[in-house]
């Protein structure tokens, strides 16, 4: 009995200590910037995005200046905007898509606040990682959210899109800090 009980939880626990491993790839020191006041915003920049583009592309600011980003979702699938360089968004493409495949993003945007672990109605649950990073926001289909940053002296900044798929059919912009 004993055996049945232990081979679930080590599992859980490999799950666990798993995803916690992979979050920190993503979330760890951000050289872009740090989150801004809307008191100390100097611009606003206004960026659509659809299935699957932004407009603009290319984005030019200084380093130190802090900018509202108005984020309009036109597309029917969820989308966000994340400030990072491609490192970065490698490493939150890996969380975005357990996020997906443990339910707790779907894309439409809803998601479920516990992922069932397999084991029937009266088995183990474990909390769904959280999208809740200072640098990024999700955006329904047909909204728009704001994002408020403080851009840092930085070289190879990009905004992307790190729904599954997304970044790689084009779904990235660069940012030029001057």
């Amino acid at each position: 009995m004993k055996v049945k009980f232990v081979t679930p939880l080590i599992a859980v626990m490999a799950l666990l200590l798993g995803s916690t491993a992979m979050a920190s790839l993503g979330h760890g020191k951000n050289d872009s910037g740090q989150p801004g006041a809307a008191a100390d915003v100097t611009r606003t920049i206004e960026v659509t995005m659809g299935d699957v583009f932004f407009v603009p592309k290319n984005i030019s600011v200084k380093s130190g200046e802090t900018v509202r980003f108005v984020l309009r979702n036109e597309g029917s699938l969820l989308h966000e905007f994340n400030i990072g360089k491609a490192a970065a968004h490698a490493a939150h493409q890996k969380e975005m898509a357990t996020m997906f495949q443990n339910g707790t993003l779907t894309s439409s945007g809803h998601g479920q606040a516990m992922a069932d672990m397999g084991h029937g109605s009266g088995g183990m649950k474990m909390v769904g990682m959280e999208h809740n990073d200072p640098n990024s926001v999700l955006i329904e289909p047909g909204t728009t959210k704001e994002l408020i940053w403080i851009f840092a002296k930085s070289t190879s900044l990009e905004f992307a899109c790190n729904v599954p798929g997304h970044y790689q059919s084009g779904m990235v912009g660069q940012f030029e800090v001057k």
